[in-house]
Order: structure tokens, then C-alpha cells, then sequence
């Protein structure tokens, strides 16, 4: 079978079928203003966070470690479902990771904020654990497409 040609002998492709499916456009816009303040807001209250927790870890501790790894549990999780992006969980994490990093190096006069105790490296390892469990979960919408899949 042969291709359609031109007047010049040129092969002609065919025009799509009007039943075809056309391609949806791609927004190239990036995030809206008020994502981007979202997201701002939300790395700083994830810095503000991670020092709250800092002291409050250590002065309470047990209570005190419960307390700080329940706030950054709502931070994360809170990020994650206002924005409804993964990007939501994990810029708080990343402004409450930067500030346990700077409180976690010495200081000229020999003092820091977190101590080299089990407290502190429950606080860093479990916060850590919480970041990446919000910033992976699936999204509602995957949760309901797998539920009606395996309903079928």
C-alpha cells in the first residue's frame, strides 16, 4: 500500500481523526502567588519549629520529645494536605532540618543546642522518618483510584 503524495510526489501524512484524543496544554506558569507564600510560610514555621523543639526536647524530656515530634508531625503532614503537593512536606522539613543542623554545631565558647544524648537523636532521626513518611505518602486521589481498582 502506498502513501498518499503531493503534487510534487512528496509522501502526505494524514490529518489526525477528529475522534483522536488531543493533548491536554502544559501550564508553564509554575505555582501561583499564593502557593509560593504558602510555601514560604511553611519553611519558615518548619525553622521555627525545629528550634522550638530543640528546647523543648530536652526540657521535658519524655513529654517534651513526644510534644516536639507531634508538632513537626502537624507541620509536615499540615504542609502536605494545605498544598496538596509533596514540595508542602517537604520545605518544612527543609527549614526544620537547616535549623538542626545549625544547632547541632559547636560553638567558639564550646556550647550547642542539641545535645549528644538518645533525646536528641530521637528528635533528629524520628523528625527525619515523619519528613520523608508525609513527603512520600500517595495523595487522596491515588488512595481512591487503587481502592476502585482493587474493588473491580
Amino acid at each position: 500500500m502506498s502513501r498518499p503524495q503531493d503534487r510534487t510526489g512528496r509522501a502526505v501524512v494524514p490529518a489526525p481523526r477528529s475522534s483522536s484524543p488531543r493533548p491536554e496544554p502544559v501550564d508553564r506558569t509554575g505555582p501561583s502567588r499564593g502557593r509560593t507564600a504558602a510555601y514560604v510560610l511553611l519553611t519558615v514555621l518548619g525553622a521555627a519549629v525545629g528550634l522550638a523543639g530543640c528546647f523543648v526536647q530536652a526540657l521535658w524530656f519524655p513529654g517534651g520529645l513526644v510534644l516536639a515530634l507531634a508538632g513537626a508531625l502537624a507541620l509536615f503532614y499540615g504542609g502536605r494536605t494545605l498544598t496538596g503537593t509533596k514540595l508542602g512536606a517537604g520545605l518544612p522539613a527543609v527549614g526544620w532540618f537547616v535549623v538542626l543542623l545549625l544547632a547541632n554545631a559547636p560553638r567558639p565558647e564550646g556550647d550547642f543546642l542539641v545535645a549528644a544524648d538518645l533525646g536528641s537523636f530521637v528528635f533528629l532521626l524520628g523528625g527525619l522518618a515523619i519528613a520523608v513518611i508525609c513527603a512520600t505518602m500517595p495523595s487522596p486521589e491515588a488512595l481512591r483510584t487503587v481502592r476502585r481498582s482493587a474493588q473491580h
